[in-house]
């Protein structure tokens, strides 16, 4: 029992504290798992609870935490968006209300009250601004979704991070380099109270008899660790090694946000060449999302923005129709063919005839001219008949590839499925059934596009995970129980 007495010494009070220090486990060092051990320090903090509860990250990991950090934006990392849409997120109606959730919770924690100074983006005139001023096409106004960008860019100011806004809201480090994101997380979580203990992989956690005292952890070491709070913030590959207890279901993971494998014949003629296209994905001739952007072609399918968000649709079987010409509609497309080989065979043709490959000559490059025309049955030394046009335009139009699966998951950004979200409230990121169990980021099966809204899911999941656990660690009323 805690209580007060008075010192010996001094006569002044002082708190009786339990022998046994209650635990708060975050599993996982990645983006969330800092988030939540940086918060719950915090949390503890200014609950003046610091020395009443000890925070440990468990990170798989042997050397160090936040290494998958470095790797995020081509080492620039894309940490966050300065126009979060919930509606971006897989099961987004869960994801809007954690975020509305965090924003209420951040007015009053101690990250909450620091205001964006130091942070700045470029206008469109390219004049500093204060980041996430702007507003995003589509909305009715910037204030209408602060609450969604506020909390986490408050926390990265509170840190010290400054950072600029690029394209589609993307928000990178001013230094330009992913350490210096890693950098002010680990400063911040050498200061939490946080310890950390390398090379644990966590395999199951049983929960505590009758719902009071100490979760088991058990680690692929053989290791068991004992905590009466915990925070899984293991990412979506790590999830599906791990056994929840019940009635936590996890649904099965697997990597998207990646490049795709489709039938090669074409694409490895292709290899390495970049073109500016816009690519739809088709199952059974109905369209299932459609992408603009760069693709960049691989011997064995196809990479690129584009490619990786539609990845988190894509199933074996399913169709990539590829546009190179995407805003002209196909009956302009017809005619400007025609008028190209009517104009270019008259400029630059022998006996007025040009080849079918030179008519693309200056539009594209010339592998790609080849292979179009080859996939159109088209012979690209011999000139164009009208209808050798007609078929190179619908080619140009929908040059159609069929996937094979994903190319590469170790290019892959995220994973898709992990811990369901009916068994967790948004508004704490706890297990309804399972007091004490938290999870945020990957853990959950939430993902996003690329554009820094999958980091900014982790950043504030893990927030709310981490204050959230911190605050039931403080208020639970089993000490030690159940070890």
């Amino acid at each position: 029992m805690r209580g007060e007495e008075k010192s010996a010494e001094s006569g002044a009070p002082h708190r009786l504290y339990s022998y046994i220090m209650k635990k708060i486990a975050i599993i996982g060092g990645g983006a969330a798992g800092l988030a939540a051990a940086i918060a719950a320090g915090n949390e503890l903090a200014r609950l003046g609870a610091a020395d009443e509860c000890e925070i440990v990250l468990f990170e798989a990991d042997p050397e160090r935490v936040g290494r998958s950090i470095l790797a995020t934006g081509n080492g620039r990392c894309n940490f966050s968006n300065a126009h979060i849409d919930p509606a971006c997120y897989r099961n987004a109606d869960f994801v809007e209300a954690a975020l509305r959730s965090l924003a209420r919770l951040s007015e009053v924690s101690e990250w909450g009250s620091v205001q964006p100074v130091g942070a700045y983006g470029a206008s469109a005139q390219g004049r500093a601004q204060p980041a996430g001023t702007s507003e995003a096409p589509g909305r009715e106004s910037s204030q209408s979704a602060s609450a969604f960008e506020a909390p986490v860019q408050r926390f990265f100011s509170d840190l010290g991070l400054m950072w600029r806004e690029e394209g589609e809201g993307r928000m990178y480090p001013a230094a330009n380099k992913a350490s210096s994101v890693l950098d002010v997380l680990r400063a911040a979580l050498d200061v939490s109270g946080a310890r950390v203990e390398f090379g644990k992989a966590l395999r199951a956690i049983e929960a505590p008899a009758r719902g009071k005292g100490r979760f088991h952890l058990r680690f692929s070491d053989g290791s068991i660790a004992h905590a009466e709070m915990i925070v899984l913030a293991v990412g979506g590959r790590g999830m599906s090694a791990v056994k929840v207890p019940p009635p936590i279901l996890c649904e099965l993971t697997r990597p998207v946000l990646g490049p795709l494998a489709t039938d090669s014949r074409i694409t490895r003629q292709l290899n390495s060449i970049r073109v500016k296209c816009a690519v739809s994905l088709e199952r059974s001739g109905s369209l299932v999302a459609r992408e603009e952007g760069e693709l960049l072609f691989r011997d064995y399918g196809v990479s690129g923005v584009c490619v990786f968000n539609l990845s988190r649709f894509a199933c074996e079987g399913d169709v990539l129709s590829i546009d190179f010409l995407p805003h002209m509609p196909s009956a302009d497309r017809d005619a400007w063919l025609f008028a190209r080989r009517k104009h270019l065979s008259a400029r630059l043709g022998e006996n007025g005839q040009i080849a079918a490959e030179d008519v693309l000559r200056g539009a594209m490059l010339p592998q790609v001219a080849q292979v179009l025309c080859k996939c159109a049955g088209i012979d690209p030394a011999r000139p164009l008949s009208k209808k050798d046009v007609l078929a190179l335009s619908r080619v140009i139009g929908g040059l159609r590839l069929t996937v094979r699966g994903i190319g590469d998951a170790k290019q892959c950004q995220v994973s898709r499925g992990g811990l369901s979200i009916a068994a967790f409230d948004p508004q704490t990121m706890g297990a309804v059934r399972a007091s004490g169990l938290f999870a945020a980021g990957e853990a959950l099966d939430v993902d996003a596009p690329c554009g820094g809204y999958n980091l900014h899911w982790a950043w504030s999941s893990g927030l709310l995970a981490g204050v959230s656990a911190a605050r039931s660690a403080v208020s639970a009323d089993g000490e030690g129980e159940g070890e």
